[in-house]
């Protein structure tokens, strides 16, 4: 299975055809040398966007069935509104395809833990598609704090903001499920914070263990959050700070990724995101900056991280994508809402 799997390329299906799949993973999966075997959509107008964008050899669906009994999709790409995640992944692993599921890993816990339990029994790979471990910036930052460029790291701060009206929308289907408690399972919190707290865990190398939040419906006027500021400390006592934000015009700076250590600071600008770029800059300890050299700087990170699912299911690695570590963030989003620290 391992030597065929890395001698062809990997066939992908597609659940989901909103504009991440389109503007980024579909994109993607062809830049890693892949190939989009089928999509399934139930909105006409979106299987009409991947037949006019993807290979005339490439199926569009208005249901899952076609992509699970295809013999040439070996993975499938999920990017569904949140509570539709856990039904796909359960076909698809009852199917044995395996499975890159967009972040957050599902709408509520107890849909997160059934789709781990449904690949743990068809005994397929399932990964959350945290893009931004595969950033090429983030990658730098993680080799030079494990290289003690800055010392011992004791604190992350993290802002990762847009905006996101009421009717926002970029594919024009005007259904803004992100605002939607029953769809989205949250807000702001919900939807950009796993990023951050993934990212502290890939930088550092060590977990958020306790998290506590606050969160605000200030400016939009829908029913979920549209802002959170989350602390957290990782087991060995760094300190991590998040703000995440659907009230944030986007003209304004707000995406920045600052790592603070006994020797130093990294701080990236504008990397936070799908697409590639950004700067970075060390300072040291007498206040002298310079950038810090980023290998391989304008790849994109989708393009990185499904190479490197097909990887990890080539060689049956289960570190770089694993369920544990996703359901911990899982239950850490949890805890932020709720503020019960039993959730673990």
């Amino acid at each position: 299975m391992v030597t065929a799997l890395a001698a062809r390329e990997l066939g992908w299906g597609i659940v989901g055809y909103g504009w991440v799949a389109r503007d980024y993973a579909a994109p993607a999966i062809l830049a890693a040398g892949h190939t989009v075997r089928a999509v399934c959509d139930p909105s006409p107008a979106a299987r009409g966007a991947a037949l006019a964008t993807l290979s005339p050899t490439a199926g569009a669906h208005a249901d899952l069935g076609p992509l699970l009994t295809d013999p040439e999709v070996d993975a499938i790409y999920v990017a569904t509104p949140n509570h539709l995640h856990r039904a796909a992944v359960e076909a698809a692993a009852a199917a044995g395809k395996a499975v890159l599921c967009e972040k957050p890993m599902a709408a509520t816990i107890a849909d997160a833990e059934a789709m781990v339990a449904a690949a743990s029994r068809g005994g397929i790979l399932l990964g959350t598609a945290f893009d931004q471990r595969h950033h090429p910036a983030h990658a730098a930052m993680r080799a030079a704090v494990a290289a003690g460029l800055i010392g011992t790291p004791t604190v992350i701060r993290i802002a990762y903001a847009c905006w996101l009206g009421p009717d926002w929308s970029v594919t024009g289907e005007g259904d803004n499920w992100r605002a939607d408690p029953a769809r989205a399972g949250g807000g702001a919190l919900m939807d950009l914070a796993p990023h951050g707290i993934d990212l502290a865990d890939y930088l550092l190398g060590e977990p958020i263990e306790e998290i506590a939040a606050l969160t605000q419906r200030r400016v939009q006027p829908y029913p979920v959050d549209d802002g959170a500021l989350l602390i957290g400390r990782t087991g060995g006592g760094a300190l991590v700070q998040l703000h995440v934000a659907y009230n944030c015009p986007d003209a304004l700076p707000r995406r920045r990724l600052e790592i603070l250590g006994s020797a130093g600071q990294l701080l990236a600008e504008n990397s936070m995101g799908q697409d590639a770029g950004g700067r970075v800059t060390h300072t040291d300890a007498l206040g002298r900056s310079r950038s810090l050299p980023v290998p391989d700087a304008e790849a994109s990170p989708f393009a990185r991280q499904m190479a490197a699912f097909a990887l990890a299911l080539a060689s049956g690695d289960r570190e770089t994508f694993s369920t544990s570590r996703d359901l911990h963030t899982m239950r850490l989003l949890h805890r932020a809402y709720t503020g019960d620290p039993a959730c673990r």
